[in-house]
């Protein structure tokens, strides 16, 4: 690797596979280093990047202020066929101060696929002041053990089956072959929801879909070294076009270019106030009730001076105060919703219930 490129680590994984927790731990552990962080979330709201900017509360003062100067979202939630739209001129301001950068980070949507991500550092104007340090491929373990690999993966496959529509659409163990596919570093998530017979299941489906080269960690809380995560000079661009994987496949012969989350229904609900133990279980009663993937975001709980952070994937539901309001900000609760089949205004309608006067 040219020392005087700046190292760039991507971060993919499924929705809820704890791409974001692992990269929060990342940026506590960067002693200093100066970090860009490149958000692309699927959704109307960057709830990811709010997440990545809060300080956590033993940070030094001031240290969020730095860090928020360093975050770039992307409005698209696919870096994929439409990655030079957004992505190249973000990383064009990159290069503009790659004085101030020692590593960027990139957590790529849930869907998106790491293979055009990592050709893009190719590009004249890039290739020359970057380089792909790793690729890391964040995934759920309990849920690769059951065979299902994402939440609730049975019912978005047998959806996508239904619909005449989807001509090459992909089914999530193709997903996981291409996020795989990519990978310098395999990081399974929630081990200590793992048995041993689960995680020896886990290895032996990454074992199938990476070549010996690529090391693979188990974690929990989204906890690894930071020596493990950065510096691994993989220079990824470099091999990237030998790796065949299922899209090519798709556009090779010639059918027609659909993304998995082009079907998905996504919106975001703002609300008031409202009581956390109630809107824990309106939450919990629409997930059994509807076929929701995924919710995320931030409530504002009648009598408390924190924001609370509400993460749903599946029926598991986590919830944790994260940060004081500002003055400045308005209390609201706004949460994204990400499923299909659902609709805004019931979703709406349920949750007015959890309201505080």
């Amino acid at each position: 690797m040219q020392l005087n490129k700046i190292p760039t680590t991507i971060v993919t994984g499924f929705l809820g596979s704890g791409k974001t927790t692992l990269l929060s731990n990342v940026l506590k552990q960067a002693a200093g280093k100066r970090i860009a962080v490149i958000v692309n979330e699927f959704g109307e709201l960057d709830i990811d990047s709010e997440l990545l900017r809060s300080c956590p509360l033993d940070c030094e003062e001031g240290s969020e202020t730095r860090s928020e100067e360093g975050f770039y979202e992307l409005a698209n939630g696919c870096i994929c066929c439409t990655v030079e739209e957004e992505f190249l001129p973000v990383m064009q301001q990159l290069v503009a101060r790659r004085a101030d950068i020692d590593h960027i980070l990139i957590e790529t949507s849930g869907l998106a696929l790491p293979k055009p991500l990592v050709q893009a550092f190719n590009w004249p104007g890039i290739k020359e002041y970057c380089t792909v340090d790793a690729v890391i491929t964040v995934i759920d373990g309990p849920a690769v053990a059951a065979g299902r690999f994402a939440h609730d993966a049975d019912k978005v496959q047998a959806q996508r089956l239904a619909d005449e529509s989807l001509d090459h659409d992909p089914s999530l163990q193709e997903l996981l072959d291409d996020q795989l596919s990519a990978a310098d570093l395999v990081v399974v998530s929630k081990n200590d929801l793992l048995s041993a017979v689960e995680r020896a299941s886990v290895a032996e489906v990454i074992q199938a879909k990476v070549p010996a080269r690529v090391k693979t960690a188990y974690i929990e809380n989204g906890v690894a070294p930071l020596d493990m995560l950065l510096g691994m000079e993989a220079a990824t661009e470099a091999h990237i076009d030998d790796i065949e994987n299922h899209h090519d496949h798709h556009h090779a012969h010639g059918e027609h270019h659909d993304h998995a989350h082009d079907h998905f229904d996504s919106f975001v609900i703002s609300l008031g106030e409202v009581d956390s133990d109630q809107l824990q279980a309106a939450l919990t009663d629409l997930v059994t009730q509807n076929n929701i993937y995924r919710v995320k975001g931030f409530a504002a709980v009648v009598g408390k001076p924190m924001r609370q952070v509400f993460q749903v994937v599946g029926e598991r539901l986590e919830r944790h105060f994260d940060r004081l309001w500002k003055p400045e900000e308005i209390r609201q609760t706004q949460l994204v919703f990400i499923g299909k089949g659902i609709h805004k205004q019931q979703v709406e309608a349920a949750l007015a219930q959890t309201l505080v006067n």
